[in-house]
């Protein structure tokens, strides 16, 4: 069984370390043919795995994914009739999920579509999406790309002759590919549509003329160097590493040179640790680090990570790796000696330890890695590493202080289970993450807060010795009888009432309250159904143009908030700043408030091709526009992010970013008044 688990802890990191793409139980093939009447037909053809059925092209609306194309360049051709699904097992029924008829395709399928040559050449390029089910689950959906161009076999047919197609948005996408052609330099708008094109002019000078605060960046490395200390500490309490301690301890101080060798311990616990942060830096990078913050592939792989270290924690089943690594690794360390064998020997400890420290690494790692900053997996990894080796260095160098420390005991098992809750919990932030995203509604607010409730009351529960767990050791009284009723120490009682009350502190939450203590973790209030608390600030609009106009007609100034679902800051600062009766106030009344989401996964009606840095991208979602808005206007990309603009689209006072400061906030929101 452990080996299973092994395996599938393995599986899942080498996932995360390489960006392997999911098995798609659909996959296909693409090739266009001339027809016998001089049409283009594409076909895409594919086999499906069993158990598995892919949606069809003719569907009812607010049902699943149906099968379409989409054109991002079209020159020489016209669409002729809708996407056709013919071949395989082809069914249609009522889904009891949508309440709606499907169409439905086992086996195998091929979707054709025709096209009308209008030109001497043609050159088509687009992509098909679809979506997958089984009886369990769905991918998210998937997108086939192609791109044709040839010749026309026969004299193109004159415009005039060519059937009126009402069913397919083609002179829409036309129109898009027009815009697409035209010249433009690499600082411009090409396909992006909107009614002032002034307004998406950038104007990174003016912001930069102006004084910023800067001092963000540094604190939230401070913020992320303390959090990794912090699981640090963490580790040395648990089974796994604290009786390790005296053991390690003692043969230091056997050999002549024992505080040096104790020190080039500590030092190769940092660097085998910090190596570990630069690798995920250096395999990842910066700008995949935070895209992974959003992609609910990526999220999803995290909440299954956390949901199996927590388990793990709770007793469910052992995490170690196989022990042949450790005995070669120790093997190679008494022959070794000197500086390599030290650290040869620090290696064993992290291999040893790893059924206690991999949990707490693998949180800090995906923790620190979605905030899309390039040092934060290397200052995380500092910190962990500093906390853990520093114990063994001053043990080493002051052995008395060994006997003050406490014995191992039941203690250290209280403090593994107390992590594995925390895992349950914050598992839950990651699943949100991809729910919001995506719009799946799975885990809006007063689910996810009950959730929450559950798992801290539970733990409570635990520390107060009303539920017991596998890992438990039976406790015995001077006559060698089992106390039924094990004494609860001081730190145990704190902890667990200590859980109590945060499960209580959560349950106005489920009719509205901010609960600003998990502001950052839970999903925001916009997604609860019954919410009582009415003083929250929302925005006015969610699409840039349309906010802007709105400004101008009404000679109102904008406040711009650039925010992302997956973004704990974003929520951080609307729970504790956006919920102060002034701000509210401002905000509410004083400016247009338009809130963007970076990481919105609904599609546009048409995708829209832009030219930045001299390379042409493709915007494909609501989010994809806002992030480019974000980064050709103002020159960030980072969230949350707020600007005052004039109904020009001139900035009126420096941006603003992550800062709980709330009379800092209402001096800037007054700076764009004056």
């Amino acid at each position: 069984m452990t080996k299973k688990l092994l395996f599938l802890l393995g599986f899942i990191a080498f996932s995360l370390f390489s960006h392997a793409q999911f098995a798609q139980p659909a996959r296909f093939t693409v090739k266009q043919q001339i027809t016998p009447s001089g049409q283009l037909q594409i076909t895409f053809t594919s086999s499906i795995d069993a158990g598995w059925h892919v949606y069809g092209s003719d569907m009812e609306e607010g049902g699943p994914t149906p099968a379409s194309i989409t054109l991002e360049q079209q020159q020489g051709v016209q669409p002729s009739g809708p996407l056709k699904t013919v071949g395989g097992n082809v069914r249609r029924g009522m889904d009891p999920i949508f309440q709606c008829e499907v169409q439905t395709v086992e086996g195998s399928v091929t979707f054709s579509q025709l096209y009308n040559i209008t030109a001497d050449h043609y050159h088509v390029k687009g992509y098909l999406r679809y979506g997958a089910c089984n009886d369990q689950t769905c991918i998210p959906p998937s997108t086939v790309e192609f791109q044709f161009e040839g010749d026309a076999p026969v004299k193109p047919q004159k415009k005039e002759a060519q059937p009126q197609e009402t069913t397919t948005p083609a002179d829409d996408i036309l129109q898009a590919d027009t815009m697409a052609a035209a010249p433009a330099d690499t600082a411009t708008v090409v396909a992006v549509t909107q009614d002032e094109p002034s307004l998406w002019e950038p104007v990174t000078e003016q912001l930069r003329s102006m004084e910023t605060d800067g001092t963000h960046t540094h604190s939230s490395l401070i913020w992320i160097f303390l959090m990794g200390m912090a699981g640090g500490l963490l580790a040395l309490l648990t089974p796994c590493v604290w009786p390790i301690i005296p053991m390690t301890v003692s043969y230091f101080i056997k050999r002549k040179s024992g505080i040096r060798t104790a020190v080039a311990y500590g030092i190769s616990i940092i660097v085998i640790y910090v190596g570990l942060g630069m690798l995920v830096t250096l395999l990842f990078g910066a700008s995949a680090l935070n895209a992974m913050s959003t992609n609910a592939i990526f999220n999803i792989l995290f909440f299954l990570l956390l949901l199996v270290f927590g388990l793990s924690f709770l007793g469910g089943f052992e995490l170690t790796l196989p022990s042949s690594w450790s005995t070669a690794v120790d093997g190679k360390a008494e022959k070794t000696g000197g500086i390599l064998g030290i650290f040869l020997m620090a290696f064993t400890l992290s291999l040893v330890s790893f059924s206690c420290t991999g949990p707490i690494i693998g949180f800090l790692l995906v923790e620190v890695g979605t905030t899309g900053s390039l040092l934060a997996p290397v200052i995380g990894m500092l910190g962990f590493a500093i906390a853990l080796a520093l114990p063994f260095t001053l043990f080493a160098m002051f052995p008395s202080w060994l006997k003050s420390a406490p014995r191992s005991g039941n203690w250290m098992n209280a403090v593994k289970v107390t992590l594995g809750f925390l895992e349950l919990a914050f598992s839950l932030k990651f699943l949100s993450v991809a729910d919001l995203a995506y719009g799946w509604h799975i885990l809006d607010r007063e689910v996810f807060l009950c959730l929450w409730i559950v798992i801290f009351a539970a733990m409570g529960a635990y520390l107060l010795h009303f539920i017991r767990l596998p890992h438990d050791e039976d406790e015995y009284d001077e006559t060698g009888a089992v106390v039924a009723q094990p004494r609860t120490g001081i730190v145990r009682l704190t902890v667990g009432l200590a859980a109590f009350a945060f499960a209580i502190y959560m349950i106005p939450g489920l009719w509205g309250a901010p609960c600003k203590a998990i502001s950052a973790f839970a999903p925001p209030v916009s997604t609860q159904d019954f919410n009582l608390y009415s003083q929250d600030v929302k925005p006015r609009f969610q699409d840039y143009d349309q906010g802007m106009s709105y400004a101008r007609e009404h000679g109102m100034p904008v406040m711009l908030d650039f925010t992302g679902f997956g973004c704990v800051n974003c929520r951080k600062m609307e729970a504790a700043v956006w919920t102060d009766s002034r701000v509210a106030d401002i905000i509410n009344n004083k400016y247009v408030l338009i809130t963007l989401h970076v990481d919105d996964k609904t599609p546009l009606e048409t995708p829209q091709t832009v030219v930045e840095m001299g390379q042409t991208r493709t915007l494909r979602t609501i989010g994809d526009r806002w992030s480019y808005l974000q980064r050709h206007k103002f020159g960030a990309n980072a969230q949350p992010f707020y600007v005052l603009l004039d109904a020009q689209g001139q900035p009126l006072a420096p941006s603003y970013s992550y800062n709980e400061d709330i009379p800092a906030y209402i001096d800037w929101l007054n700076s764009g008044l004056h």
